[in-house]
């Protein structure tokens, strides 16, 4: 296991999910975390399981669409911690399910806001914290929508293609300051914001599960091993790629 004691990283949307395995495999490891969530109640669940099981957490109410939420998380973990050596970029939505042309203004600008723009902000603030602590790794959740189109998510898509754009972005301006970008790019994993989806798409559930050549959805643990791999010294080589992990979904629709 990574040792990564002394060290400090920033979760959002860490109440649920992907975000909440993610900052207990941190804290799991010795590293101070600065966990991030609209949802109040979750995300101190999330910080004082952590604590509860002896590890440094520290929640804060965040909404990223908003760029002094991500200046903030950036200077509590600089107060409280004296540093921030990763990042995990993973707060989102995931939209109405509907055609491009019944989307609203309101959807699409919501959705971006969020997804796209949240991680504009994070970057933002994040890169310089890291490079000052002395480099790092950011891991920016995408999708395997990022990669390809999906029908009804017109929104997402866009959202998460930006992601990735992002962080090839980021990874060629700041991997000589020694920080390393990479994006995370699930399938289908069973959190509460896939059962949504499903909700929205009864019919989908069957044909997602059997068009995967693993016939199951991921689980949040693994997807987490991935996105800890990519911030791990055994992943210090990786640096603006964007790492599918979706059982096969991808190359299976192609």
């Amino acid at each position: 296991m990574t040792d990564m004691h002394g060290r400090t990283a920033l979760v959002t949307g860490a109440g649920n999910g992907l975000g909440r395995v993610l900052a207990q495999q941190f804290a799991d490891c010795g590293a101070a975390v600065v966990i991030a969530d609209i949802d109040a109640d979750a995300g101190e669940a999330t910080a004082n399981a952590i604590r509860e099981n002896g590890g440094k957490a520290l929640f804060i109410h965040a909404d990223v669409a908003l760029e002094e939420t991500s200046r903030e998380l950036v200077a509590a973990a600089l107060s409280t911690y004296g540093r921030l050596d990763f990042a995990i970029n993973n707060a989102a939505i995931e939209g109405e399910v509907l055609p491009l042309a019944e989307q609203t203004a309101e959807q699409f600008n919501r959705v971006i806001a969020i997804d796209l723009a949240g991680v504009f902000f994070g970057l933002k603030h994040q890169l310089p914290a890291i490079v000052n602590s002395g480099g790092g790794a950011i891991v920016n959740v995408a999708s395997i929508a990022g990669l390809r189109g999906h029908p009804g998510l017109a929104p997402y898509v866009a959202a998460k293609h930006g992601v990735v754009g992002l962080t090839r972005v980021a990874a060629i301006e700041y991997g000589a300051q020694g920080v390393r970008v990479n994006a995370l790019c699930p399938g289908g994993i069973r959190t509460p914001q896939l059962e949504r989806y499903l909700d929205a798409a009864p019919a989908l559930r069957a044909s997602l599960i059997d068009g995967n050549p693993l016939r199951r959805f991921g689980e949040p643990e693994e997807m987490a091993k991935a996105a800890f791999w990519l911030c791990s010294d055994a992943a210090s080589y990786i640096n603006g790629h964007a790492l599918v992990v979706d059982g096969g979904k991808i190359i299976s629709d192609a």
